[in-house]
């Protein structure tokens, strides 16, 4: 990579990782050549961009400080918040480079959304888009059948958050990095399909490999409430967590809450 790409690679991953967010770069051509034109970035190939993913970390590092630190919008997912937030402060913090923030809830007018996020994260090589075509004689006949991402240290304990676009900054020669086929065998993906796609709510899809880390059970409670009552949850959150961070803001409350899609790491956003 060449030293300004990766000089804003550092800058990158310094702002970001310590929040509990992992960044992985891609050519936005690695994206483009998997989607139809429609759905491809309307950038030049070598474009170098970046996948953001949450780690369970990022529940106590980034959301419980900014739940003391913010006021939260009504009617507003307080994890979306969060996240623009922190990736709004990326932008600023970036003054000379124009980064483009595409999250993984952004859609165009006619609904058709901005980013596939999930086959963002497998060209990158941070997680692996597990489908339907990887299963040799699948059992599910005529239903549809959505695809999962595993990440190799975190299973399905993670979630895909958006893109960073770099306009102007080109990497033809970053090698690309297939991700790890963690769950290889058919039974595997079968069973990892399966659990995602028709028991999704007991949490055994995230599992499919041995995860370095879980989210925790407080976590887990938050996530398994539905979204129009997780407001309710918020004030012993709040009371719970850490101290504000002198860098938030307590007036910010940005951020724009949208149903999460099949394309997006789990179907509740979590």
């Amino acid at each position: 990579m060449e030293p300004r790409a990766a000089e804003l690679e550092r800058r990158i991953r310094t702002t970001l990782g310590p929040f509990g967010f992992e960044v992985h770069p891609f050519q936005v051509g690695w994206y483009n050549a998997l989607l139809p034109p429609a759905f491809q970035l309307p950038f030049p190939g070598p474009t170098l961009a970046f996948v953001v993913l949450s780690t369970p970390a990022m529940f106590d590092r980034a959301l419980k400080p900014f739940l003391q630190s913010a006021h939260l919008q009504p009617l507003k997912d307080p994890v979306d918040q969060c996240v623009a937030y922190h990736l709004t402060n990326l932008q600023k913090s970036l003054p000379e480079q124009e980064v483009n923030i595409i999250t993984d809830y952004d859609m165009h007018p006619n609904r058709r959304p901005k980013i596939l996020a999930q086959t963002a994260a497998h060209v990158a090589g941070a997680a692996y888009y597990y489908q339907r075509r990887d299963v040799e004689s699948d059992p599910w006949g005529d239903k549809k059948i959505a695809g999962v991402c595993i990440h190799p240290r975190y299973g399905g304990w993670f979630a895909i958050r958006g893109v960073l676009l770099l306009p102007g900054v080109e990497v033809p020669d970053l090698p690309p990095l297939s991700p790890p086929d963690c769950v290889p065998t058919q039974e595997g993906r079968i069973a990892l399909l399966e659990n995602f796609n028709f028991h999704w709510r007991d949490w055994t899809y995230r599992d499919a490999v041995a995860p370095v880390e879980r989210y925790s059970d407080e976590q887990k409670a938050y996530f398994s409430t539905p979204p129009a009552q997780r407001l309710q949850l918020l004030q012993p959150l709040k009371s719970l967590g850490a101290q504000p961070r002198e860098t938030m803001d307590p007036k910010w409350g940005g951020g724009r809450a949208a149903p999460r899609r099949v394309f997006a790491t789990v179907p509740q956003g979590t």
